[in-house]
Order: C-alpha cells, then structure tokens, then sequence
C-alpha cells in the first residue's frame, strides 16, 4: 500500500451508496457504470467496491444521471 493509503488504483475516499426508498430500480447507474454497478433480480441496483481513480468521472456522471437522486459519492466508513 501507498503512504496516501492506496492500493490497485483503487481511493478507499470513495464509494457510491444507494438511498433505497428514493431508488425506482431504473437501472440508468447500471447503463453508466457496469464496471461497479449490476442489477439484482428485481432492477435495483448493487455496487461493487470502492471506485477506483479510473472511474471516478464515471461515477459522478452516474451520480448527475440518477431521476431519483438516490445514487450518491460518499466517503467510506471509518
């Protein structure tokens, strides 16, 4: 692991997180960013990991696409 932390390209400052009652299963996330977003067998959303560096721009797109707002960039857990 680096000094600032990170590993495989990989920010551990960053995760998307779902709000699931504001969540419509549209699956627009999933469009934008396969690499880290799949659908489970109802059309929600399931995130996979913390974003690597490579995708963050992605990410945030995904984020400005959601019709719901209930996708979002967040810092991981302490």
């Amino acid at each position: 692991m680096s000094p600032a932390g990170r590993r495989d390209g990989v920010d551990p400052a960053v995760e998307l997180a779902v709000d699931w009652p504001a969540c419509r299963a549209r699956g627009l996330c999933a469009e934008l960013l396969p690499e880290q977003i799949s659908l489970d067998e109802w059309g929600y959303p399931v995130v996979h990991g913390p974003v690597p560096r490579s995708l963050r721009d992605l990410a945030v797109d995904a984020v400005r696409a959601c019709p719901h707002r209930a996708l979002r960039v967040v810092a991981p857990p302490a």
